[in-house]
């Protein structure tokens, strides 16, 4: 999968630019920026029904109305996974959750049947009926969603892409 960077244009113009440019290759994919600016050394916070510790799996199962936040982003799920090492200390490698999947941060707010989030990658791998909306309207849909952390760019794809972009309204 290719992806572009988008130079910081509004994020109107970058979609707009990404569309045009790879719809002109009938390549399925669209590349936007998500989550920009994201801390992802920041503690990791959890909340759940039922917690289940795996020591042997390295991994902790939690469940029921799990909410995990990092900062200001927020994951919301029916089940995660958490997987990590432990070397002295516990390191999180990786949560992957399921069950109505929700990740925001401000006004943006994807969706999707599962989600994995990757730390040492510091990328959120969206599949399974994602969307993304964002607080002025516009609105992302495809199969799959790769969310890069470090750069804020992102990218649908799998089968077709759809989409809807607000247009500024003319005095």
């Amino acid at each position: 999968m290719t992806r572009r960077r988008l130079r910081p244009l509004p994020v109107r113009a970058s979609l707009a630019a990404a569309l045009i440019a790879t719809t002109a290759f009938g390549v399925p994919q669209l590349a936007a920026q998500v989550f920009p600016g994201h801390d992802t050394s920041a503690p990791v916070n959890y909340a759940a029904d039922r917690i289940e510790l795996q020591d042997k799996q390295n991994r902790v199962v939690l469940s029921g109305s799990v909410d995990v936040r990092q900062g200001d982003l927020r994951l919301q799920a029916a089940r995660t996974v958490v997987n990590f090492t432990d070397a002295g200390s516990l390191q999180i490698q990786r949560i992957t959750a399921s069950g109505g999947v929700v990740v925001a941060r401000g006004n943006e707010r994807a969706t999707g049947d599962v989600a994995v989030y990757d730390f040492n990658k510091k990328i959120i791998t969206m599949s399974g009926n994602a969307t993304l909306k964002r607080g002025n309207g516009d609105t992302l849909r495809g199969g799959r969603f790769v969310i890069d952390l470090k750069s804020g760019v992102s990218s649908a794809s799998g089968g077709r892409v759809s989409g809807t972009f607000t247009v500024p309204k003319q005095n």
